[in-house]
């Protein structure tokens, strides 16, 4: 189709964080605050070594670097847990009709204890449904609720020959510290292999990704990842003059689905016809139509209790909303 429109993950850079950052260091608030509006975070791990590039501590140490911003981290989270609990308990003494749920002390000594002895909310505990309620009720900002995947940063020589001696550590604290998805690349091979391309340079970049024995850039898992920790997907629309892909949190209704493109989808919401995108890759003939895919009884009709699946190429059927007289 002449126009076509990929899904994508936003990304926002903010810097890193130094040691004393929750207490206003450097420009630590304001990165912090930063850090509060995002849904999830990639945490980028440096594991080379350079002159070139200089370290705020002057040397080379994962696991410390870990260590500093998870501290920052639960820092910040600890002194707004704080400031919400004294505000609600506060309301309660100018109040004496009011009185705060024994669930309310259970969740928030808990979630107190762990921030002082430095452990990141959403690991290393297993809360229960109502605690989960409560805490999103009463400390939905907290930074270490938000999902997190480990981003290690190698040399292209390290990336290359298949790792280096920081690697092993990282990894080792973060299974130490609750567990988590760690993510080795390079920037610095990404950014070669950019470059070779820009150039036009085919037998460069075919050299460059036959180094890596059958592996190539890291950027399309990073983002796929990214998707799945914030509990995303996609869908597909498809036609002769268009193909677009949606993004939808997983588990959308079809209606829900529908809404993502326009409200008046979702309303006036009648059925979706659908097919998977690996059928409609194995019975597709090259027509421009749906007829082999239906031939085949991969084409479905589905109704308004349906959840979307990943990468269904769907096609809304509805009745545009009339607005009701006033």
């Amino acid at each position: 189709p002449p126009s076509t429109y990929p899904a994508y993950l936003h990304l926002v850079d903010i810097a890193g964080l130094i040691k004393g950052a929750s207490e206003g260091a450097g420009l630590g608030n304001a990165f912090l605050s930063h850090i509060q509006a995002v849904d999830g975070i990639f945490h980028l791990v440096r594991a080379f070594d350079s002159k070139e590039v200089s370290h705020v501590d002057d040397t080379i140490d994962p696991a410390r670097d870990l260590e500093t911003i998870t501290e920052e981290l639960c820092k910040k989270d600890l002194a707004y847990v704080i400031q919400q609990r004294e505000a609600r308990e506060k309301d309660v003494k100018k109040n004496p009709t009011m009185k705060l749920p024994p669930l309310f002390f259970t969740v928030m000594d808990k979630v107190q204890d762990m921030l002082e002895n430095n452990q990141p909310l959403a690991k290393g505990c297993e809360w229960t449904a109502p605690e989960v309620d409560k805490i999103n009720e009463l400390i939905p900002g907290c930074i270490t609720l938000k999902p997190m995947v480990y981003l290690v940063n190698c040399s292209e020589q390290s990336f290359v020959s298949g790792g280096n001696r920081y690697i092993t550590k990282i990894k080792d604290w973060v299974n130490s510290h609750g567990g988590g998805l760690v993510i080795p690349f390079s920037i610095e091979f990404e950014e070669s292999l950019v470059g070779l391309r820009k150039a036009g340079d085919l037998d460069g970049e075919k050299a460059l990704l036959d180094s890596l024995n059958g592996r190539g850039s890291v950027l399309p898992r990073i983002v796929k990842c990214g998707y799945k920790q914030l509990k995303l997907m996609y869908y597909f629309t498809a036609g002769e003059k268009e193909v677009r892909c949606w993004t939808v949190a997983t588990g959308a209704t079809a209606p829900q689905a529908a809404g993502v493109i326009h409200t008046d989808f979702e309303a006036g919401f009648i059925k979706l016809e659908c097919c998977s995108y690996d059928d409609f890759m194995e019975h597709n003939k090259g027509e421009k139509s749906m007829a082999s895919i239906k031939a085949a009884g991969k084409y479905r009709q589905e109704g308004k209790n349906y959840i979307v699946q990943d990468g269904d190429i769907c096609h809304f059927l509805f009745n545009k909303a009339v607005s009701k007289k006033k």
